[in-house]
């Protein structure tokens, strides 16, 4: 899907001279081709869509004026973007975590049916206190009404790609777009606004069959939906029913966050083709200026991760790679709900790449991160993944509840030489005595001989145990310099123990898991 506007002088003379008396109080532009996606006067629309235009040579993000949504039959207007407000904070407010602390009563989560046309950006939920720390641009995103920092307009080289505020846009409807001077910049070339009758379209007739309870998602507009949070947002609250997602290869620059959602699987062509990502992390979108986030059960949500499905069941994750571009506290995924099943996943972060609240198992994923790669309260099973970290690989924070972080089969690869297993050390104020991070017939390369780091030493509960560890080519691990607090398994002695964590049904405690 595309269109062009091109803009050609006439073989007639006194229509050349005109065009070339335009050019010179207009813009180089006019002589050149541009490209809308969706294209001017394009059918069948999937209101979630994205809005771009591709020039012939290198732009950026201006700093003034609006771009804004019409719909053409009356003229209202649908969306605006304010250029001038700064997408979000970019210094960390150590203010706000001094003064934070965790909910005294569980966060309730309410219906996701929330949206930027019913509800105000930034309308505070389960006890939060509204965020007055900066002017910032914000939309809801999953139902989630505190809102999210995000970026209105996003530049590649010569695309610029233009998120509007979500759930705005509705089926059979015919919308134009405006684009004032400024919006989009270049360094020597002069771009015109984009005014009323320049760029229109209209949307799909109707939403899928919801009894079919199968989407496709596809970035150029082919499939239903042309964003994964589009399809999520259409699926319904707590489904009884299985529902499938089918995502196509192609890239997804979108922050994702959906909520209470279950039985829904999300299969992605490939596990390379198919790369959801955004820039996101703690700094940009921080936690409410009175909360803290995600740590304990039933605490406020965090909107750091460039991917969240929070209070979430049963999900099914294959074939997708999940990315944050952010460094600092910025996880690829963010996960929190029970019996979650993610196979063949690339994960990417910073500080730290995954977190899992409740129980997940992962086959077959790979996790690249910077530090304390793996976070989270657990319980968690990883068999046959590969870890990468530039620090230590986790920082487990489960209780006695539940198990922590189990790893059978799984390779471990340091970045560098902080790169240890795992730590618990004690975390302003606050200890992990049960904290639990298991290795069975585990390989691992670059990772120093003392193997686990910092722990705080009245942890009687603490299981940092290995078994079998091995180099990459198969060479057994003089283990001889271990922490102290580590544990080697014998195989006799610990013959239940190894068997035990070797069963994800016991980990997990799915008793009915069939994956």
């Amino acid at each position: 899907m595309g269109g062009k506007i091109t803009f050609v002088t006439s073989n007639f003379n006194m229509k050349t001279t005109i065009f070339a008396a335009i050019l010179l109080f207009s813009t180089n532009v006019f002589s050149q081709q541009i490209t809308f996606f969706p294209a001017n006067k394009a059918k069948d629309v999937n209101p979630d869509t994205h809005l771009a235009i591709t020039f012939p040579f290198d732009v950026k993000v201006g700093t003034q004026g609006f771009v804004r949504v019409f719909d053409s039959k009356t003229g209202k207007q649908i969306d605006a973007l304010d250029l001038s407000i700064p997408a979000g904070p970019l210094q960390p407010d150590n203010v706000r975590k001094q003064n934070a602390d965790y909910l005294q009563t569980p966060y309730k989560y309410e219906n996701s049916g929330f949206t930027n046309k019913n509800t105000t950006p930034g309308t505070p939920s389960g006890g939060a206190l509204r965020d007055t720390a900066g002017i910032y641009q914000l939309t809801i995103i999953g139902g989630f009404t505190d809102g999210f920092h995000f970026y209105p307009i996003i530049v590649k080289e010569k695309t610029a790609t233009i998120y509007l505020h979500n759930n705005l846009l509705e089926y059979d409807k015919t919308y134009y777009i405006t684009v004032d001077y400024g919006v989009i910049t270049s360094e020597n070339e002069k771009i015109n606004a984009i005014k009323r009758g320049e760029w229109t379209f209209s949307t799909k007739k109707k939403a899928p069959a919801p009894e079919s309870r199968k989407l496709t998602v596809s970035a150029n507009g082919s499939g239903d939906f042309n964003t994964v949070q589009g399809a999520i947002d259409f699926i319904p609250d707590f489904s009884s029913e299985k529902w499938e997602v089918i995502i196509k290869n192609g890239d997804y620059e979108e922050l994702v966050y959906f909520r209470n959602k279950t039985n829904v699987t999300l299969r992605g062509e490939s596990r390379d083709g198919v790369k959801i990502h955004y820039a996101n992390c703690e700094t940009f979108n921080p936690h409410p200026i009175n909360l803290k986030t995600n740590e304990v059960p039933g605490s406020f949500p965090s909107r750091r991760a460039a991917f969240a499905a929070d209070n979430c069941n049963d999900l099914r994750f294959e074939n997708l790679t999940i990315q944050t571009t952010m460094y600092g506290q910025a996880e690829g995924l963010l996960l929190s709900g029970e019996r979650n099943y993610l196979k063949n996943v690339h994960i990417i972060g910073s500080g730290d790449a995954l977190q899992v609240n409740g129980s997940a198992y992962f086959v077959d994923c790979l996790i690249d991160g910077d530090g304390d790669s793996v976070l989270g309260r657990g319980a968690a099973f990883f068999h046959n993944c590969t870890l990468n970290s530039g620090g230590p690989f986790m920082w487990i924070r489960n209780t006695d509840a539940n198990h922590g972080n189990v790893f059978l089969g799984c390779t471990f690869k340091g970045k560098r030489q902080q790169s240890v297993l795992a730590r618990s050390p004690k975390n302003g104020g606050k200890t992990y005595p049960f904290a639990e991070a298991v290795l069975i017939n585990c390989k691992l390369e670059n990772i120093p001989d003392e193997g686990w780091g910092n722990i705080y030493e009245n942890s009687p509960g603490l299981h940092f145990w290995e078994y079998n560890s091995q180099t990459v080519d198969g060479q057994i691990i003089d283990v001889s310099k271990r922490h102290p607090m580590s544990r080697q398994l014998d195989a006799a002695e610990d013959a239940e123990i190894i068997k035990n964590y070797s069963n994800p049904r016991f980990v997990l405690q799915w008793n009915d898991l069939q994956f």
